[in-house]
């Protein structure tokens, strides 16, 4: 199935390959994908959290991704503050079913 998400950065990769991981209806920390790609100390995955972002926005763009705040889906261009990442829903689910560690943010 990740064949339809194939992708030549490893950001965009390892972000898909943690949402596909989580499934339909759950979310993923960005930091988890920043973490995936620079190791656990701060000082490997700190950094690459504005990749990460930047990352997410474009997969967001081309509809392989949406960006959540509070549960909420977010326009990828304007949103601001603490988000999640999920697979775009099943046609059968609404937004308001995905969940995941941390809604709570």
């Amino acid at each position: 199935m990740m064949e339809a998400y194939a992708t030549a950065d490893p950001v965009e990769e390892a972000i898909l390959r943690l949402v596909e991981a989580r499934g339909h209806g759950k979310t993923i920390c960005p930091s988890e994908a920043a973490r995936a790609l620079g190791g656990p100390h701060p000082d490997g995955w700190g950094p690459l959290m504005q990749p990460v972002r930047k990352a997410a926005v474009r997969l967001a763009h081309r509809g392989q991704l949406v960006i959540l705040r509070k549960g909420r889906s977010v326009d990828p261009d304007s949103f601001k503050g603490v988000y999640r990442l999920a697979l775009p829903p099943d046609e059968d689910a609404g937004l308001s079913s995905v969940s995941g560690a941390g809604d709570d943010i």
